[in-house]
């Protein structure tokens, strides 16, 4: 089909350009944005300056790194929504002035929809192990958890998602009550691979059906510390690593308590991952032991593919333009997943 995607991507704090053809990956460019780690978190306006800055170089060394023109590209992609709201109104002005510029048509994207289909990109010389429809997508990144059943490309139904917190925030303040940093996932992972994660429980939710929480165990393991060095000063430093396999670990019993209902209910047993915190080690292992024992197909996406990327906003793009499904010029960003709908 010779189709070339032009994809950009700026939800939060990353920006990132990429272009694939035939759903083949030609470049994946990103620059992230070290500021927010001073302050704990992303401060959204902190985060759209470094858009403005980042977005016209990234696009072009993305472009540079394809061989490909604009002239060779048949559509642009990008990121609607959700996100910060300031961030994506860099991406999308950006995006919308380059079609003007080129006459390129111009493809919305959901964010939440192009990490699923990160499972699509291919990659030239490497093996690519696609799930078959429909599947199961358990969907873990910073500001959302859901389980997604999907049909094909573009046809989507939430079976489940949180009532509160996401997995990822509670990673991220579990992080920031130890004084780990940010982003605090990745930190409590590495440590949980050196701790006992039996030695410590926290309070689990009761949630009918497939939806989740995890404000209660992010509480429980606030009074739990609270109480603890009352007692004794230095219990933080000394039990660190047990502290972070124990919480990461019930964060994890609680993800799959879910999933595995919405495999019984469903019937489906293609089960595939998603969003940032699948870079998670622990999760990653879980789901495939778990896939093992109750005879499930496992997909878990490149480790490359669990950022905010700007390969799965192409690749999204891509199976978006063969329905013909293009965005006018005057289309507004949308920062919350709920203005979507469950589409």
């Amino acid at each position: 089909m010779n189709l070339t995607i032009l994809g950009i991507e700026s939800s939060c704090d990353d920006t990132s350009a990429a272009v694939i053809r035939d759903e083949y990956l030609l470049s994946n460019v990103m620059a992230s944005q070290e500021v927010h780690r001073r302050y704990g978190g992303v401060v959204p306006e902190l985060a759209s300056r470094a858009h403005q800055q980042n977005i016209l170089p990234v696009v072009s060394q993305a472009l540079d790194q394809a061989g490909v023109t604009m002239d060779e590209v048949d559509a642009l992609a990008f990121t609607r929504g959700p996100g910060l709201l300031g961030s994506l109104l860099v991406g999308t002005s950006f995006t919308k002035g380059l079609a003007v510029a080129s006459g390129k048509p111009l493809i919305e994207v959901n964010h939440l929809q192009g990490h699923i289909l990160s499972h699509f990109v291919k990659v030239p010389g490497a093996e690519n192990r696609q799930p078959k429809f429909p599947f199961l997508c358990l969907l873990v990144s910073g500001g959302h958890t859901q389980i997604v059943r999907v049909d094909n490309h573009l046809d989507f139904e939430i079976l489940g998602r949180t009532i509160d917190d996401a997995v990822g925030e509670a990673f991220d303040k579990c992080a920031k009550l130890m004084d780990l940093g940010y982003p605090g996932g990745p930190v409590v992972d590495r440590l949980a691979k050196e701790g006992d994660p039996k030695r410590f429980r926290f309070a689990k939710p009761n949630i009918p059906g497939l939806d989740y929480s995890f404000s209660g165990i992010k509480t429980s393991l606030l009074y739990f510390l609270r109480d603890q060095l009352k007692e004794d000063p230095d219990f933080l430093k000394n039990n660190m690593a047990d502290l972070c396999a124990s919480f990461q670990k019930d964060l994890i019993d609680i993800l799959l308590k879910k999933l595995i209902l919405a495999v019984k209910e469903t019937g489906i047993r293609e089960v595939a991952l998603s969003g940032g915190v699948s870079a998670n080690s622990g999760l990653r292992g879980r789901i495939e032991e778990e896939g093992r024992k109750r005879g499930w197909n496992t997909y878990l996406p490149a480790l490359r593919f669990t950022t905010d990327n700007a390969a799965m906003i192409a690749i999204t793009g891509y199976y978006r333009y063969q329905r013909g499904l293009f965005a006018p010029l005057d289309i507004a960003p949308i920062s919350r997943s709920a203005e979507y709908g469950d589409r």
